[in-house]
């Protein structure tokens, strides 16, 4: 006798509850639920974060914790709600604000995740990297690459804030590879001059000839913003990206890739009034808004920014950006997991090509 289309469905429950049982699944059933979509979109959304609410929260921060041996940093995690279970920006960045308050010591330690600092307000402070001490201004860069010890001294008469964003969602939380260690004093000594790799590494198209080996990590700890500003105000005048104007990527000076394997660090300078066309790319970011103001749409949703602000653009999102000024210029610096998925040949990018390169507003975030 021929099995009715309802006597095979009973058995494939009756199957799919037999192997379910011995932690084992289906395939075709998976396909069958719609996880093999043909058009990428973003997986989770985006979100921003007002720079006002970030200083009115660390300076209470400033008042409530002090950094030693337990609380280690005064660190505020940027956590967007749409990313699970991780508290962090994206699923494999975070994105954080540290300070350091006037004759203060954040304790030396190192770990498996690698960081970056990009220098938002205040001067007088140094991070010492594996021995060489790096001074922080406003607009710097500076890398602290995994498994290095690194702690943070100031002799400000201010407060010294920055953006920390590191690759730990991705090495603690999804490849599980964490390790920690403190430092057994305080502070590790400095034991190179302020400065020695930048002084080594620095300068453009030069090195010194006996440093000859290539590394994926950048040997250069600090790219100052008196640099970076001036190569941006001469590209300016010559070139410019329809998708981000006037920008750089942050490069390895021993081999012209990212400055860290799963870490890349861009800087792009939105001319006044200009509006760049959409893209979408497999990478996902963390922006700050360095200076100026304008707004982005991410996915037909309206983000209106400012100096001091930053937002969070998942993978597979639509976005444009735009400078409202018609004399000031935007800045915006922002990490990227580009560099993991370039090395898997799995970054992609795609142009919008409706209604002139510019979606169409849907919404504003808040609203």
């Amino acid at each position: 006798m021929a099995q009715t289309r309802s006597d095979t469905a009973e058995a494939l429950e009756a199957f799919y509850r037999e192997i379910e049982d011995q932690s084992m699944d289906a395939l075709w059933r998976r396909h069958q639920q719609g996880d093999r979509p043909s058009d990428p979109a973003a997986p989770y959304g985006p979100y921003h974060w007002n720079g006002a609410d970030i200083l009115r929260f660390m300076a209470r921060a400033g008042e409530l914790v002090q950094p030693g041996p337990d609380a280690q940093r005064r660190v505020l995690i940027l956590s967007n709600p749409g990313v699970r279970p991780a508290k962090s920006a994206t699923h494999t960045l975070s994105g954080n604000v540290q300070m350091v308050l006037p004759g203060e010591i954040a304790p030396s330690h190192r770990h498996t995740n690698a960081a970056i600092r990009f220098i938002m307000k205040g001067e007088g402070a140094v991070t010492i990297v594996d021995g060489e001490p790096v001074e922080m201004r406003p607009g710097d860069l500076v890398l602290t690459p995994g498994w290095c010890y690194h702690g943070h001294v100031s002799k400000a008469a201010e407060p010294v804030l920055w953006m920390d964003s590191l690759d730990g969602p991705l090495v603690v939380g999804m490849l599980r590879i964490a390790r920690y260690q403190q430092y057994p004093d305080e502070l590790e000594p400095a034991t190179k001059p302020v400065g020695a790799s930048f002084t080594e590494y620095g300068h453009g198209n030069f090195r010194p000839m006996w440093k000859k080996e290539a590394s994926k990590i950048s040997p250069q700890l600090l790219y100052p913003w008196t640099q970076t500003e001036r190569a941006l105000q001469e590209l300016a005048r010559t070139d410019a990206s329809p998708f981000d104007d006037v920008a750089f990527e942050y490069t390895n000076p021993t081999t012209g890739g990212p400055v860290l394997p799963t870490i890349g660090c861009t800087i792009q300078m939105i001319r006044p009034g200009v509006h760049t066309r959409a893209h979408r790319h497999s990478a996902c970011a963390v922006y700050h808004v360095f200076r100026g103001e304008g707004y982005s749409v991410i996915d037909g949703v309206r983000f209106d920014w400012k100096a001091g602000d930053f937002f969070s653009l998942p993978p597979w999102a639509w976005h444009e950006h735009a400078n409202t000024s018609t004399t000031e210029e935007a800045i915006i610096f922002a990490t990227t997991d580009a560099p993991v998925l370039d090395a898997l040949s799995l970054l992609e990018e795609e142009e919008y090509l409706g209604a002139g390169g510019h979606q169409a507003v849907t919404s504003s975030f808040g609203d």
